[in-house]
């Protein structure tokens, strides 16, 4: 008799079964991982228009002896190279060809403004 060397049906089987459950555990976390990119591309932006707004703040207060806050068109302005412009309600941000807004607030309406907790919330000075 000769010595034959293999896999058996079963154990091919076994192995099939065994990829197709670990393909069936990974894929959803691969296909969530664009709304991930998103909601990251989004807190990424609005840090932008943060900093900018911050600097901004920091440069009227050092030209004056109180903190001027800059219009959304200054917050604009000061943002190079990012495509973002200026709307009545804040700062829009182009991302993957869907314009958000990073909202912004005059002063008197700053200390009332209530939103949630993931808005980046900028006190300006008078919207255009």
């Amino acid at each position: 008799m000769r010595n034959q060397s293999g896999f058996t049906l079963i154990e091919l089987v076994v192995v099939i079964v065994i990829l197709g459950i670990l393909a069936a555990v990974a894929v959803p976390k691969f296909v969530d991982m664009s709304a991930d990119a998103l909601t990251a591309s989004k807190a990424g932006m609005s840090g932008n228009v943060k900093s900018a707004h911050s600097i901004l703040v920091a440069q009227n207060a050092v030209a004056g002896t109180t903190p001027i806050y800059p219009t959304v068109t200054e917050l604009v302005a000061g943002i190079d190279g990012q495509g973002v412009s200026a709307v009545v309600s804040g700062v829009q941000v182009p991302i993957d060809g869907t314009n958000y807004i990073v909202p912004t607030y005059d002063n008197s309406t700053c200390a009332t403004a209530t939103t949630a907790t993931t808005d980046v919330v900028l006190c300006v000075g008078q919207i255009p």
